[in-house]
C-alpha cells in the first residue's frame, strides 16, 4: 500500500459512535484487535476511496469479536456468534468498541483460541497462506527461505511451509532460534551476524520475503532455475523493477481461507503467536512500536473489552 504521513492524527477511543450496518454489512463488537504499526503510513488510513482526506481515522483492521447486528441481506452469520477476520482498509478500524465488516472478510473464530489469540491471526496467516499456497505454490519436498521468520507473518509462513512438507530456512534474530525451530524451521540464520547468501547450502525453490531492501536484492541469486520469490515489503509496491513488481502482493480477505486456517488452529497444526497483549490505554504506544515487555515474535494485540 502506498504510504503517507506517519504523523497524521488518528483516533483511539472506545467511545466512538457505534456504526449502523448497511445492506450486506455486519456490525462487530470488538474484543481484541491486532496491531500493525506500519498501518499508520498506509494511504487508506488517511484517505477515503475517492481520494479525499480522512480525519482522525481509527486504525486496526484485524480483530476478534462478536456479531452485534446484521445488515439487510446477511444470512451467513448470526447475532452473538464469535468471529475473527478483517475489515476494509478504507473503513474505520477495529481499535474501538465496534467496527463494520463484510461476510467475505470474516469466519467463525477458532474454538480453542481466546479473542486475544484470534486477533493475532488474520493478516499474518492470510498473508502467509496466499504467499505460499496461491502465489509461490510451494510443494512438499521443496526448500523455502523465509525472511523475517519471527515477525507476525513469518511465524505463520514457517508453520504453513512445514505443514506443506517443505524444508524451511529462515532469517531472524539469534535469540529466537530455538523458538523458530519449534515452529518448524530446520535452519535459522542470524541476520545480524551472518551472511544468509553464504550460510545456505545450495539453492532454494521459494523465497518468501518480509523484509525488502538489500535483503530482497541479495536474495534473487539463491533461487533455483524456475524458483519463485514473493515479497510483502511495502517499498516493493512502488518499484520500477519488473521482477519485484511481479513478486509483490498485498493480502486479500478470504472467508474460505480464514475458515481453513481456523480448522488448523483448532487441530493444533498451527499456533497463534501473540507477542504481548496490551490494554486499550496503551494502544498509542503499541502503534508507535513501544509496547512494553515485547519478546519480538508474533503480533502485538490490544484487548478492547
Amino acid at each position: 500500500m502506498v504510504q503517507t504521513d506517519a504523523n497524521a492524527a488518528f483516533e483511539l477511543t472506545k467511545d466512538a459512535p457505534k456504526p449502523n450496518p448497511g445492506p450486506g454489512q455486519i456490525l462487530i463488537q470488538v474484543k481484541a484487535a491486532g496491531i500493525t504499526p506500519t498501518e499508520l503510513l498506509w494511504y487508506p488510513t488517511h484517505h477515503q476511496k475517492d481520494g479525499s482526506p480522512r480525519v482522525a481515522p481509527i486504525p486496526g483492521h484485524e480483530f476478534s469479536g462478536i456479531v452485534e447486528a446484521l445488515g439487510e441481506g446477511v444470512d451467513a452469520f448470526r447475532v452473538g456468534e464469535e468471529v475473527y477476520g478483517l475489515n476494509d482498509w478504507f473503513e474505520e478500524g477495529a481499535t474501538a468498541g465496534y467496527c463494520l465488516t463484510l461476510p467475505a472478510f470474516i469466519a467463525t473464530k477458532p474454538r480453542r483460541l481466546s479473542h486475544e489469540e484470534a486477533a493475532a491471526v488474520p493478516i499474518g496467516a492470510l498473508t502467509a497462506w496466499q504467499g505460499l499456497h496461491d502465489r509461490a505454490q510451494l510443494q512438499s519436498g521443496e526448500r523455502v527461505l523465509i525472511h523475517g521468520g519471527s515477525g507476525a507473518v513469518g511465524v505463520f509462513a514457517i508453520q504453513l511451509a512445514r505443514t506443506i512438507g517443505a524444508e524451511v530456512i529462515t532469517t531472524a534474530s539469534k535469540r529466537n532460534e530455538a523458538f523458530l525451530k519449534e515452529l518448524g524451521a530446520t535452519q535459522v540464520i542470524d541476520y545480524k551476524d551472518e551472511d544468509f547468501t553464504k550460510a545456505i547450502d545450495g539453492l532454494v525453490d521459494v523465497i518468501f520475503d518480509g523484509v525488502g531492501g538489500e535483503t530482497l536484492d541479495r536474495s534473487w541469486s539463491l533461487l533455483k532455475p524456475g524458483g519463485r520469490l514473493v515479497t510483502i515489503a511495502a517499498a516493493s509496491e512502488e518499484t520500477a523493477e519488473q521482477r519485484v513488481k511481479d513478486a509483490f502482493f498485498i493480502v486479500e480477505p478470504s472467508h474460505y481461507q480464514l475458515s481453513r486456517i481456523a480448522s488448523q488452529l483448532d487441530e493444533g497444526t498451527l499456533k497463534a503467536i501473540v507477542d504481548v497483549v496490551v490494554p486499550f490505554e496503551e494502544a498509542p504506544d503499541a502503534y508507535a512500536g513501544k509496547a512494553k515487555a515485547r519478546a519480538g515474535r508474533g503480533k502485538v494485540v490490544v484487548a478492547i473489552d
